[in-house]
């Protein structure tokens, strides 16, 4: 009888800690739950790097640029090449040549038109592009047409953060909104959203302290600027006080004496000032006509 009961006390004991036991692992099974709802999954958080995060790079569809009348990166020796490599050298030896010493910021480089239309984006890019092939330089080009901005359009792609951000106090930090791209030597500085005080932010001893950091933080850097047509808009005359250089763009048939007569009137008389004159129409000794660029950039002073 004894024995009986001392077996069913120790079974007793035995069932009471065998539901002890399950209580415990129910309640870390369900802890583990409710942490997989309120902690994070890896997967989700942000990239860092270095204790920064990674900013998207720009990726540049170079084939779908050619095909759309841009230089190529590609390896084919195209007449639009030819064309802003004669257009490129004048003004990198201005930039770094003896005329250097003689400018403010030699290595910033406004394009500009007179009026709307005239293609100074396209100017703007192309010039970008071809500097980005040569060997020992780096080129970033800002779009400041912050009125109308239009070099992420032109390059295919997606709107961004950019300048205006930093002008705000959007963005702590240029860097931030200075995108790499695919292609090596090329990074790019969108224009942003629009704001009602563009010419007041533009004017701004932030805005210059940000075009001394561009000019000055590399010695083989070149900064192309693509600025808002000159005639009747404020911001142009603005940054061609910071500028060296001005690319002023021209439609050949449409932009009138008067119009070139007033954007050397609105440029800062110490710059180099040089133009392009854009949608001219050839035909080549074979008989075969194409519509394209030829240019010049010339220091007008001498």
């Amino acid at each position: 009888m004894k024995n009986t009961i001392e077996k069913a006390l120790q079974k007793k004991r035995e069932q009471e800690k065998n539901d002890k036991t399950s209580s415990h692992q129910a309640l870390v099974t369900n802890n583990k739950s409710q942490d997989a709802l309120t902690e994070p999954s890896p997967s989700c958080e942000p990239v860092v790097s270095n204790g920064h995060f990674e900013k998207e790079t720009f990726e540049l569809d170079l084939v779908r640029l050619e095909e759309k009348g841009h230089i190529s990166l590609t390896g084919s020796r195209t007449l639009i090449n030819e064309e802003f490599r004669e257009i490129k050298r004048k003004l990198i030896s201005n930039a770094f040549g003896p005329l250097s010493k003689t400018l403010n910021n030699s290595n910033i480089i406004m394009v500009t038109s007179g009026r709307p239309s005239e293609g100074k984006t396209f100017t703007a890019t192309n010039l970008a592009l071809s500097i980005a092939s040569e060997q020992d330089k780096t080129v970033l080009l800002v779009d400041a047409d912050v009125l109308k901005p239009n070099v992420l359009n032109t390059l295919g792609l997606k709107s961004k953060p950019g300048l205006m951000e930093y002008l705000t106090g959007d963005v702590a930090d240029i860097a931030e909104v200075l995108y790499p791209s695919n292609v090596d030597k090329l990074k790019i500085v969108p224009a942003g959203k629009s704001h009602y005080l563009s010419t007041e932010l533009l004017a701004s001893q932030k805005m210059l302290e940000t075009i001394d950091e561009f000019s000055n933080r590399y010695p083989d850097r070149i900064v192309i600027i693509d600025s808002p047509p000159i005639i009747g808009i404020t911001e142009t005359a603005i940054l061609a006080n910071f500028a060296g250089q001005a690319v002023v763009v021209v439609e050949e048939g449409k932009a009138k004496l008067n119009d070139v007569k007033n954007c050397i009137d609105r440029l800062n008389p110490q710059m180099a000032i040089g133009f392009v004159v854009n949608k001219s129409v050839h035909t080549d000794e074979d008989g075969t006509g194409y519509y394209g660029y030829y240019g010049y950039a010339k220091d007008e002073r001498n």
